[in-house]
């Protein structure tokens, strides 16, 4: 049977390029790979096939061949019987997947350092108001006695033998070759004979960093404040990570926070919540004015308008909101017992005019009765 024409397979234009050619073998591969497709006699082939395809298509000199002459012009240079002759299907592999698997042949990678995480507490007026502070922050940075090789000064790091510098082993599994990193050199393709004594070959050494945060105002619970660069520092001379500042708001004795609202209980005595009058009350930037109207009740609110917080992403300040608590009085005396006796004897008959809440409950509570002595009747 003749073959199919290269381009055909590939399912690509003859004037395609370099990329276009990986990206389509890349996609029949992943299609038609045995692993996927078990016992499929017809996926086999078509694996063969693109794999045939791009071995030729991806040598210039074969493509050269392929495009004059066509299947003929390659005077056996393909892929050949069974459809794994000429450079080999490892190698080819290799190039495909090299990014799955680490990276192609003679690759030195230098890996980033790890991010870290550093958990800030403050107050709420630090957190309202803004502030700068200093933290001490575990890391790990470049040893500065072998400027990050690993080797013991005045020696050097050689080519790992076990993978010829690669950082890569092959594993071959019936025509199926992988790599995975070298077990000897860890991936790095090197070994050190001789470790810097101060990092042990590592490259890198524990420290503690002293930093200065500013915190902009307005953070809340959960923000973070990322400080480029300031992480780890990555192997073998690798980028440095980032440092994240996870806030966290210590709980205050006087307000608690909403959004951009701050809020505050505030007790009132009963003659004020009757009669009404002024009282102040706190707030994060001094004391405010708050006026008490007449016949006020226990969890009314107040706001105080333009007295919470300013966002630390912008936006309108928001509001001081506070409830009122009906404190009732203790530690009375004689002459104040008194008092108040003879001030409720002036309400009894007119309970539904000067405590219409309780008037109301209390005429729920005889309705129920009489329900419940009719069902049980």
């Amino acid at each position: 049977m003749s073959k199919r024409d290269y381009y055909e397979v590939l399912g690509v234009e003859r004037s395609a390029g370099d990329d276009e050619l990986k990206k389509a073998y890349r996609r029949l591969a992943m299609k038609y790979h045995p692993d996927r497709n078990p016992d499929d006699d017809e996926a086999m082939e078509r694996f063969k096939e693109a794999k045939e395809a791009y071995e030729v298509l991806s040598d210039a000199q074969k493509r050269a061949a392929y495009d004059q002459f066509g299947h003929a012009g390659l005077g056996g240079a393909g892929a050949g019987a069974g459809g794994f002759g000429g450079g080999g299907f490892g190698d080819i592999f290799e190039d495909i997947f090299g990014d799955i698997f680490g990276g192609g042949r003679g690759r030195e990678r230098a890996y980033r350092g790890a991010d870290l995480q550093y958990n800030l507490d403050l107050t709420l007026e630090e957190a309202v108001f803004g502030t700068e502070v200093k933290i001490r922050v575990p890391t790990v940075v470049t040893c500065q006695t072998c400027d990050g090789s690993g080797a013991r000064p005045g020696t050097h790091a050689e080519q790992c033998a076990t993978c010829g510098g690669v950082g890569q082993v092959r594993i071959q599994q019936g025509f199926f070759s992988v790599q995975q990193p070298c077990p000897h050199c860890r991936g790095t393709g090197k070994i050190i004979p001789e470790p810097c004594p101060d990092c042990h070959g590592e490259g890198r050494v524990r420290e503690t960093n002293v930093l200065s945060v500013n915190v902009p105002a307005g953070v809340d619970t959960g923000d973070r404040i990322r400080l480029a660069g300031k992480g780890e520092t990555g192997p073998q001379n690798g980028p440095p990570g980032d440092l994240y500042v996870q806030i966290r708001v210590k709980e205050h004795k006087i307000f608690t926070r909403e959004g951009e609202n701050l809020y505050c209980e505030v007790p009132i005595d009963f003659v004020t919540a009757a009669l009404g009058g002024d009282i102040e009350v706190p707030t994060l930037g001094g004391r405010a004015r708050l006026k008490i109207p007449a016949e006020t009740q226990t969890n009314r609110l107040f706001r105080v308008r333009g007295k919470g917080i300013k966002p630390v992403r912008g936006g309108a300040e928001g509001d001081l909101i506070c409830r009122v608590i009906v404190e009732t009085p203790i530690n009375l005396t004689k002459t104040q017992r008194e008092l108040l006796a003879q001030f409720q004897d002036t309400l009894k008959g007119s309970e539904d005019r000067h405590s219409p809440q309780a008037h109301s409950w209390l005429d729920g509570v005889k309705g129920f009765f009489e329900d419940l002595k009719s069902w049980l009747q």
